[in-house]
């Protein structure tokens, strides 16, 4: 309040200056003398007008300035709770992993950036004991034991998801067959280490079991899912806790 006071005070002034400049000049040259009255009218009518007028208008231009102020911020709250909205629906609740719209949502834009790559699908071995021995909150721990796990075999810049239940898929952005076989067998390593112990001291083994494939550069995000998955079908029917990958859909078929 004390800045709107002491600008329209100085424009308050400026007018009274600019008055008197111009009743020293137009007055006397229209014949008339410059009386007492005169130089109060032309004091006091400038001051008080334009103090008035200036204080108004100082204020009025503080409140919009506050009210943009205060729209700016809400509206970045808004877009902010926006994001975080958008990254909650795109996300896994429980593993914060992408959820399996988002996963293949980025799989697919992944594949027209770059034909490279490879696909992988990692499922949890004999998971449906774990959920009916000791129960679905300790099947949960387990899962995010295995979720941990998968997210350390993978490499920085990697796409993952959760796209069942016990199923997860990555997708090694610009990866070599001998570098998706590292990693696939990096994951199943990292899982097969677990130590999980959901009653008193004995330990139950996890373990998982990985079907991949190479990117070519004509194949599909449904392609691609399908010959992983009968990768992944021969590595359980070989008695799980194994990974296997070929290196294009004409193997996989």
């Amino acid at each position: 309040m004390s800045r709107i006071i002491l600008k329209s005070a100085a424009v308050a002034f400026a007018s009274v200056a600019v008055s008197l400049l111009l009743t020293l000049v137009v007055v006397p040259a229209m014949g008339f003398a410059i009386s007492r009255s005169v130089w109060l009218a032309s004091t006091v009518c400038p001051l008080m007008l334009a103090w008035v007028a200036s204080a108004g208008t100082f204020w009025q231009s503080d409140r919009l300035k506050n009210a943009h102020r205060e729209l700016a911020r809400a509206h970045a709250q808004l877009a902010a709770a926006h994001r975080r909205l958008s990254e909650k629906a795109s996300r896994d609740d429980m593993t914060g992993m992408l959820n399996r719209e988002t996963f293949f949502a980025a799989l697919d834009g992944s594949r027209r950036k770059a034909d490279r790559g490879a696909l992988l699908i990692i499922d949890a071995d004999h998971f449906k004991t774990i959920n009916d021995n000791y129960g679905h909150l300790t099947g949960d721990d387990a899962l995010l034991l295995i979720a941990s796990a998968i997210e350390r075999g993978v490499r920085s810049g990697d796409v993952l998801g959760r796209i069942g239940g016990e199923e997860f898929a990555a997708f090694l952005v610009g990866a070599t067959e001998p570098e998706a076989r590292r990693v696939a067998e990096r994951i199943r390593r990292e899982v097969e280490l677990i130590r999980f112990r959901p009653v008193d001291e004995r330990t139950v083994p996890l373990t998982v079991s990985i079907g991949g494939i190479t990117c070519g550069e004509s194949a599909t995000v449904s392609e691609l899912m399908r010959a992983a998955d009968r990768r992944l079908y021969e590595a359980k029917h070989r008695g799980r806790n194994l990974s296997i990958l070929d290196r294009d859909i004409s193997e996989a078929a």
